[in-house]
């Protein structure tokens, strides 16, 4: 269900909340990257968004770069705690 125009609303939210300068389309970008920093994926953040072109989703694909280096991480770290768990190969008799 579309809303129409919330742009007195939204004023009036904006005033009361002292966060005159703040956009509703920086919380659609909140809302993307905080997302995909939950590791949704982008027809999930496009859904969320309410776009209908993947394209246009595909602009938010930049802040998937932070949960990538996190999942990066932890693959390495669990890597990294199996080796240090398996006993030492013995080297000789």
């Amino acid at each position: 269900m579309a809303l129409g125009n919330v742009k007195d609303a939204w004023g009036a939210v904006r005033k009361v909340a002292g966060l005159t300068s703040l956009r509703r389309l920086d919380l659609r970008r909140d809302l993307a990257s905080v997302s995909s920093t939950c590791a949704d994926s982008l027809p999930i953040i496009g859904a969320l968004l309410g776009h209908t072109e993947a394209k246009t989703t595909q602009r938010y694909a930049h802040l998937a770069y932070d949960p990538l280096r996190q999942a990066a991480d932890t693959v390495a770290a669990t890597i990294a705690a199996s080796m240090q768990s398996k006993p030492k190969e013995k080297t000789g008799p």
